[in-house]
C-alpha cells in the first residue's frame, strides 16, 4: 500500500516537470523568434508633400501661334540685347538720356519701327483716302457719276470683281472669327490668372514647409532608434537570454526526452512488477487450497486403504504418497527490482532535473542583474548621441526659407487685394475688344449682303435706271462697307500699333528669351539684382547662379545638391557617432558575463542509475517457470481412474463406495487446478513476459540517459562561456546595426530626398505657361486677327466699291446718252450658293 502511493506521487511529480520544462523550451524558441534583429528594417523614406495641379486649363490661343511668331521673327531677327538691358538696368538714370544708345536701340528695334512707319501710313492716308474719295465722287468724279457704261465685257468684270469679293471677305470674315476667339481667350485666361497664381504660390509654400518639416523627420527618426536601443538594452536580459536558452536545447532537448521516456519506463515497470505480484499471490492460494483439498482426500483414502476389509489396497498405497501439491510459486529476484524501484523513487530524479531547468530558466534574470552597470552607462552615451543629431536642424540655414515664407504670404495678399480690380478691368477691355469684333463684323456683313442682295435682284436685260430695289440695296450695302472701313480701318490700326508694340516686345524680350534660357543668365549676372546672390547670402563659397538653380530644380535635385550644403554641413562629422558606440561596445567588451549550470545528475545519482540497470539485467525468471511446470505434471485423473479399478474388486459396498467418492474427489480436483490455476499461470506467465521485456527496454534507456545527459553536461560545460559571449557580441552588433542602418538612411535621404525642388521649377514653368503661352500669346492673337482684317480692308474697299456699280440703280441710261449705240444682251446673273 505505501509503495503505490509513493509511486504515484512519483509519477505526478515527474509529469509535472517534464511538462513545465517542454513549455520554458517552447516559450524560449518563441522569444529568440520575436528577438531577431531587424536593424535593417530601422528607417523609412520621409514622406514627400501633395501639390496642387497647376496646369493652365484655359482656352490658348494656339491656333495663331506659329503664324504670329514667325512674323515676330521676321519683325525681329536679332538676338536678345543682353548689353542693352544690363546698361538699362544698372545705368538707368544716366543710359536713357545717352544719345549713342537711344540710337542701338533704334537700330535694334527697326523693324518694329518700320512696322510702326507703315501702320502710321495706314493712320494718315486712309482717312485721308477716303475724304478724297467722297469728295471725289459727291463731284461726280472717281465713280461718283450714276451712270454705267454697257459693254460686251461687263459680266466677266462683274463676275471677277464678286467672286473676289467674295474672297476677300471671307479671308476678313476668318480674321475676325479668330478675334473673338483670341479675345476670349484671353478673357479667360486674365480671369483663371489670380487663382493660378494662388495655385503656384501655394505649391511654393508647401514646398518652403515641407523642408523644416523634413529635416525634423529626420532628427525624429534618430530618436526612434534611440528609443528601441534603449527598450532593447531595458530587455537585455531576456533576449539574450532566451537565445542563450535556445542553444542550450540542442543538446538538453534530448536529455530531457530520454529523462521523460525513463520515468515512464519506471512508472510501467512498476506497474507490471505489482501485476506480477498480485498473479503470485492468487496463483499461490489456489495452489493452497488445492493443497488443502488433496490432503483431506489422501487422508480420507488412507483410511479406507488401510481398512483390513479393503481388497488389494495396499498396492495403492505407494500411489498414494505420491499424491500432492507442495509447490511454493515466487520469484526471489523481484524483491531485488522492487528494492531498486524503491530507490529510484527515494532519489526523486524529478527534483533534479527541476533544479536543472531553474537554474536555465533564471538565465534572462541573472544576465539583467550582470549587465546592469553596462546598460546604466550605455543609456548615458544614447543621450550623447542624441545631442550629437540634434544638431542636425540648427546646422541648416532654414531662416532664409523663413523670409521667402513671408515674402510669399505678402505677394499673396496683393494678389488677393487686386484680383477684383483686374477682374474688372478684364471685363472693361473684354467688352471693348467685343466691340471692335463687331464693328469688323458690320463690315463684312454688309459686303456679305451686298455680296447676296446684288445678283439676287439683279435683272441682266434691264436698263441701269431701272434696276430692283434688292439690287441697289446690294449695292448701297458695298458702299456702307467700304464707307464703315474709310471710316474705322485708321482707328482699328491705332489699337493694332499699341498692342503690336506691347505684345511684340514682351515676346522678343521676356518669353523668347525666357524660354530659351538667356533671361535667367541675365539674371545671373552680379550685382544685377542686390541680395540676389544666394551663395554669400547663406554662407557659402560657391557662387550659385539662378540658372543652375532652375536647371537642378528642373530634374528635382534635393536642396543638398543643389545649394551645395555640403559647404556648410559636414555631414560625415555630423553622423559619425562611431566614437559613442565605440564606447558602448568597449564597456560591453569589458563586462564578464558568467553563467554557472548546475550538474543535471550527480555522480552519486548516476551510480544509483548505474545500480539499478545492473538489477534489471539480474532480473532471471526460470525459478517460477520450474515450478510452474511442476504445476503442470499433476494429473490426479490417473490416481483416480487406479482407485476406481480398485472399487470394482471390492466387495464390502462401503470400502467400494468410499473409494468411487474418493477418486470422484480427486476427478473435482483435477477439474478445478485446469479451470482455476492454469489460466492464473498463463497470465502469470504472460506478466512475467511482459516484465522482462520492459526491464530490457528500460535498461536500454537508463543507458541512454547516462549517455545523452552526460553529452549535454559536457556541452554546457565546454561551451557555456562561448555562447554567452557569441549571443552578447549578436546582440551588441544588432544595437550598433540600428545605428548604421540610421546614418546610412539619414545621409542618403538628406542628400537626395530632403527638398527636391521640383516644384520651384513646377512654378516657374506654371508661370511661363500662364502668361506667355496664355496671356501673351493670346493678346498677339488678337492684334495679328485684327491686323489681317486691316490689310485685307483695302482691297476690299477697291473690290467692293467698283462691284457697288453693277447692281446700285444708275441715274443716266446709256441709251440717253448715245441712242445709236446697239445695247448687247446682259445674262441674268447666277447667285452661286457659297
Amino acid at each position: 500500500m505505501g509503495l503505490c502511493e509513493n509511486t504515484r506521487s512519483w509519477r505526478w511529480q515527474c509529469g509535472a516537470v517534464m511538462g513545465v520544462m517542454l513549455l520554458g523550451i517552447s516559450f524560449a524558441q518563441t522569444v529568440s523568434t520575436q528577438a531577431t534583429c531587424s536593424a535593417g528594417d530601422a528607417s523609412q523614406n520621409i514622406t514627400q508633400p501633395q501639390y496642387q495641379d497647376t496646369v493652365i486649363s484655359i482656352i490658348e490661343a494656339g491656333f495663331l501661334s506659329p503664324f504670329v511668331q514667325n512674323f515676330l521673327h521676321t519683325v525681329q531677327p536679332n538676338t536678345f540685347p543682353k548689353d542693352f538691358v544690363l546698361d538699362v538696368v544698372q545705368n538707368s538714370g544716366v543710359i536713357l538720356s545717352n544719345p549713342e544708345f537711344i540710337k542701338k536701340v533704334l537700330v535694334y528695334e527697326v523693324g518694329f519701327l518700320v512696322c510702326v512707319a507703315i501702320g502710321v501710313m495706314y493712320i494718315v492716308l486712309m482717312p485721308i483716302v477716303g475724304f478724297c474719295l467722297s469728295c471725289c465722287r459727291c463731284c461726280g468724279n472717281c465713280g461718283g457719276k450714276m451712270y454705267q457704261k454697257q459693254t460686251p465685257s461687263i459680266n466677266c468684270l462683274r463676275r471677277t470683281l464678286y467672286w473676289s469679293t467674295l474672297m476677300i471677305t471671307i479671308i476678313i470674315l476668318a480674321g475676325n472669327i479668330c478675334m473673338f476667339r483670341s479675345n476670349q481667350a484671353l478673357k479667360a485666361s486674365v480671369n483663371q490668372g489670380p487663382e493660378e497664381i494662388r495655385n503656384i504660390i501655394g505649391n511654393v509654400y508647401t514646398f518652403l514647409s515641407s523642408v523644416p518639416q523634413q529635416v525634423n523627420d529626420v532628427v525624429n527618426e534618430s530618436r526612434k532608434t534611440i528609443e528601441k536601443v534603449t527598450r532593447n538594452l531595458d530587455n537585455i536580459g531576456p533576449q539574450i537570454g532566451a537565445n542563450i536558452q535556445l542553444s542550450f536545447n540542442g543538446s538538453l532537448y534530448p536529455a530531457l526526452q530520454s529523462v521523460k521516456r525513463l520515468s515512464l519506463e519506471i512508472l510501467t515497470t512498476e506497474s507490471q512488477l505489482d501485476n506480477l505480484n498480485s498473479s503470485l499471490v492468487q496463483l499461490q492460494s489456489s495452489v493452497d487450497r488445492v493443497q488443502t483439498n488433496i490432503s483431506s482426500v489422501k487422508d480420507q483414502l488412507n483410511q479406507t486403504l488401510n481398512n483390513p476389509n479393503c481388497i488389494d489396497c495396499s498396492s495403492l498405497i505407494p500411489e498414494l504418497q505420491k499424491l500432492t501439491l507442495d509447490i511454493s510459486i515466487n520469484e526471489p529476484n523481484l524483491q531485488k527490482i522492487q528494492s531498486a524501484i524503491n530507490e529510484m523513487v527515494r532519489v526523486n530524479l524529478s527534483s533534479k532535473i527541476s533544479q536543472a531547468e531553474d537554474s536555465l530558466d533564471s538565465i534572462p534574470q541573472r544576465l539583467t542583474n550582470e549587465t546592469k552597470d553596462v546598460v546604466k552607462n550605455s543609456k548615458q552615451v544614447l543621450g550623447d548621441i542624441n545631442q550629437q543629431i540634434s544638431k542636425f536642424s540648427s546646422e541648416i540655414p532654414l531662416s532664409a526659407l523663413d523670409n521667402v515664407s513671408s515674402l510669399l504670404s505678402h505677394a499673396q495678399e496683393q494678389v488677393d487685394k487686386y484680383s477684383l480690380q483686374i477682374e474688372s478691368f478684364e471685363n472693361i477691355r473684354w467688352a471693348v475688344c467685343v466691340a471692335l469684333c463687331c464693328v469688323v463684323l458690320l463690315m463684312v456683313v454688309c459686303n456679305l449682303l451686298g455680296l447676296v442682295l446684288g445678283p439676287l435682284g439683279l435683272t441682266p436685260n434691264a436698263d441701269p435706271t431701272n434696276r430692283s430695289p434688292t439690287a441697289d440695296c446690294g449695292g448701297i450695302f458695298f458702299m456702307m462697307g467700304a464707307g464703315f472701313s474709310f471710316l474705322f480701318s485708321w482707328l482699328f490700326m491705332i489699337v493694332v500699333l499699341v498692342l503690336f508694340l506691347l505684345g511684340g516686345n514682351i515676346y522678343t524680350l521676356i518669353c523668347q528669351p525666357w524660354n530659351n534660357g538667356l533671361l535667367l543668365k541675365i539674371v545671373d549676372t552680379p550685382g544685377l539684382i542686390p541680395g540676389l546672390d544666394l551663395g554669400p547670402n547663406v554662407g557659402l563659397k560657391t557662387k550659385i547662379n539662378i540658372s543652375d538653380l532652375y536647371r537642378d530644380c528642373v530634374k528635382n535635385k534635393p536642396l543638398w545638391t543643389t545649394l551645395h550644403l555640403n559647404e556648410l554641413i559636414d555631414l560625415q562629422a555630423l553622423l559619425n557617432i562611431s566614437r559613442y558606440t565605440g564606447q558602448i561596445q568597449g564597456q560591453f567588451n569589458s563586462t564578464n558575463i558568467t553563467l554557472s549550470i548546475d550538474n543535471l545528475l550527480s555522480p552519486e545519482l548516476k551510480s544509483q542509475l548505474g545500480n539499478f540497470s545492473a538489477n534489471l539485467e539480474d532480473f532471471n525468471t526460470s525459478a517460477v517457470t520450474q515450478q510452474m511446470n511442476s504445476v503442470y505434471l499433476i494429473n490426479l485423473n490417473q490416481t483416480a481412474d487406479k482407485i476406481t479399478n480398485l472399487s470394482k474388486v471390492q466387495t464390502n459396498s462401503n470400502i467400494k463406495q468410499q473409494l468411487s467418492d474418493e477418486a470422484t474427489k480427486l476427478r473435482q480436483i483435477q477439474a478445478g487446478i485446469e479451470t482455476n490455476i492454469y489460466p492464473q499461470m498463463k497470465n502469470l506467465n504472460s506478466s512475467i513476459n511482459t516484465l522482462r521485456l520492459t526491464t530490457r527496454q528500460t535498461n536500454g534507456t537508463v543507458g541512454e540517459v547516462l549517455s545523452s545527459v552526460g553529452a549535454a553536461q559536457d556541452f554546457l560545460n565546454t561551451n557555456t562561456t562561448q555562447i554567452v559571449k557569441t549571443e552578447s557580441r549578436r546582440f551588441l552588433d544588432c544595437q550598433l546595426g540600428y545605428f548604421t542602418a540610421f546614418t546610412n538612411w539619414a545621409s542618403l535621404t538628406i542628400t537626395q530626398e530632403v527638398g527636391r525642388c521640383g516644384p520651384l521649377a513646377g512654378a516657374v514653368q506654371s508661370l511661363d505657361v500662364m502668361f506667355c503661352y496664355s496671356i501673351v500669346e493670346s493678346l498677339n492673337a488678337f492684334w495679328f486677327s485684327l491686323g489681317w482684317c486691316l490689310i485685307f480692308f483695302i482691297p476690299s474697299i477697291i473690290c467692293s466699291i467698283k462691284l457697288a456699280k453693277y447692281y446700285r440703280r444708275m441715274k443716266h441710261s446709256n441709251g440717253k446718252d448715245d441712242n445709236h449705240i446697239l445695247m448687247s444682251h446682259i445674262p441674268r446673273a447666277q447667285m452661286k450658293v457659297i
